[in-house]
């Protein structure tokens, strides 16, 4: 099994797993943690796509309200505290990705002579 064939069937089982969660949240979890969701049912399917993707964040966001664990007063406050260190880390990140892209990139052999393509002779457009 070749590098590309694990990743497809990792891709494949993440999508797999999402399904089954979207089935699941979608039909019994949504109803039960927004009371808005109830009897709405023509907008679960446009939530799909995200909840293949994202599927361990709706499972662990499901669990913490289906326990009581939501700090209703914290909901909607912003993580503010970690957004200057998140302005200095992805620029210099973005960076060093572009640095080290340039560094590691490959050279072209030697011999390499480069093919200049024409259109076909007997067609128009």
């Amino acid at each position: 099994m070749n590098a590309a064939e694990v990743i497809l069937m990792a891709v494949r089982v993440w999508g797999y797993i999402g399904a089954g969660v979207a089935v699941l949240f979608l039909t019994f979890g949504i109803d039960r943690i927004d009371e808005d969701a109830r009897g709405a049912y023509v907008f679960r399917p446009l939530l799909i796509p995200g909840i293949l993707v994202i599927w361990p964040l709706v499972l662990w966001r499901w669990y913490v309200y289906e326990t009581g664990r939501e700090v209703w007063s914290e909901r909607y406050d912003p993580p503010r505290k970690s957004h200057f260190a998140v302005g200095l880390i992805l620029p210099i990140g973005i960076i060093l990705i572009i640095a080290t892209g340039l560094m590691i990139r490959q050279t072209w052999p030697a011999d390499f002579q480069p093919v200049q393509l024409s259109a076909p002779s007997g067609e128009t457009q």
